[in-house]
């Protein structure tokens, strides 16, 4: 049964778009994508995340031709800052925070979305040159436009997120975090969240398909699969790894569940929420029903002595991507 809870008020289990449009293998088409997305509303899913970025805005687009006649069900989400908007609307990848990139940015994805405003809004990247505080305040500006109803920062320190706190309420921040991503405990993010009140929404869950049923093969990646440029699939690394996934999927047969079934159930003990993403019917229907995993002490123990950043190889992204990060 999926319930919400606070401080968003939603289903702790969400479903984030990006698969659909960006980034991985085997991309359905529009009708199927639309499907998608509406199958998730019908069992529950009332947490929906977009972002520029991914397909250069056709994921908004796709998002919002989904949403139709059922807006009103989900928390809409969508970000910026990590694409660069000129007046005419075109768009190149960059990291640009500056308040005038943001609102042009806002502007863009409310037209290819269809609606006069989005429930969170998330600066994706912050450049770290322009002032947090800085760009907080032009955040809030769309906040008073009535163009988003929450703001939230993505992959930013705890510092940083206490400084932006401080200037208007960060409504969520969105981290990386699973199993084999355990960066949010060992940086403070997961603390500052609990102190402040501010909702932790992980992406990434089942570790970008690796704890979940199909054995990722970084050979036979497509060309534009960005798994193909992360240090944790390249074959060296993937070999190590594959042993830490050999006993954690020992553990899922143990506990009568699918490995992604379990990744995410280690997750849901946590205060946090979680978008996982899915090209698949079966795989979506599978993720949901998580959160009927019950996980006893002694598995969780197992799990967190598996996976941790001491036993885990290869960084989560490559040495450009790490810089872009807090």
């Amino acid at each position: 049964m999926m319930r919400k809870v606070p401080p968003l008020n939603v289903a702790q289990i969400g479903y984030g778009c990006m698969g659909l449009s960006h980034a991985y293998s085997h991309q359905p088409d529009e009708a199927g994508g639309i499907a998608l997305i509406r199958d998730a509303i019908e069992l529950g899913v009332d947490h929906i995340d977009t972002a520029i970025l991914y397909g250069f805005g056709s994921n908004e687009v796709l998002v919002g031709k989904a949403l139709q006649g059922r807006r009103d069900q989900v928390l809409l989400a969508s970000k910026c800052g990590l694409t660069v908007t000129d007046a005419q609307g075109d768009m190149t990848r960059g990291i640009d925070s500056t308040p005038e990139n943001i609102r042009r940015s806002c502007d863009g994805s409310l037209k290819r979305l269809g609606f006069d405003s989005v429930d969170l809004y998330y600066l994706h990247r912050w450049d770290k040159t322009t002032p947090i505080e800085d760009v907080v305040g032009a955040m809030a500006q769309l906040v008073e436009a009535g163009k988003t109803r929450l703001i939230g920062l993505s992959e930013v320190s705890a510092a940083t997120l206490r400084k932006a706190h401080a200037v208007h309420p960060i409504a969520a921040i969105q981290c990386e975090y699973s199993l084999w991503t355990r960066n949010p405990e060992e940086n403070g993010i997961l603390d500052a969240c609990q102190e402040l009140g501010i909702a932790l929404v992980c992406y990434s869950p089942v570790g970008r398909g690796f704890l979940a049923n199909a054995t990722v093969d970084s050979d036979t990646l497509e060309a534009s699969d960005l798994r193909r440029n992360m240090p944790r699939f390249s074959p060296e690394n993937l070999e190590k790894n594959q042993a830490l996934r050999d006993e954690f999927l020992q553990i899922a047969e143990g506990l009568g569940c699918t490995p992604s079934q379990l990744a995410l159930a280690w997750l849901l003990n946590r205060p946090v929420y979680t978008i996982p993403g899915t090209t698949s019917p079966a795989h979506l229907r599978e993720n949901l029903a998580a959160i009927d995993v019950e996980l006893p002490a002694d598995a969780i123990e197992r799990l967190d002595s598996l996976f941790n950043s001491s036993t885990v190889s290869g960084d989560r992204y490559n040495e450009k991507t790490m810089a872009e990060l807090e």
